[in-house]
């Protein structure tokens, strides 16, 4: 019978042990994971305001190339006159 008690003391306070360990385990871990998510959620801010920029100068670009050619076309037009 006392090694049937103790059996369960014992058991009980493993038990208690692993509960508790797993509770600190499982906020250390949850506490890295939300680290980590932020982190990555910054670099992809990062790189979606990149694609961003990107986009617009190649609008810049577009325009200015617009701008060249019909440049080009009103002095080729003005060459025509001269002669």
């Amino acid at each position: 019978m006392e090694t049937l008690i103790g059996i369960f003391i014992s058991s009980g306070v493993t038990l208690a042990v692993c509960i508790i360990n797993n509770h600190y385990q499982a906020n250390a871990t949850r506490t890295l994971m939300e680290y980590k998510l932020e982190q990555l959620t910054n670099r992809v801010d990062k790189h979606n305001e990149v694609i961003e920029r990107t986009y617009n100068l190649e609008q810049d670009v577009a325009l200015i190339n617009e701008k060249i050619a019909v440049a080009n076309h009103r002095i080729a037009d003005l060459e025509k006159g001269e002669t």
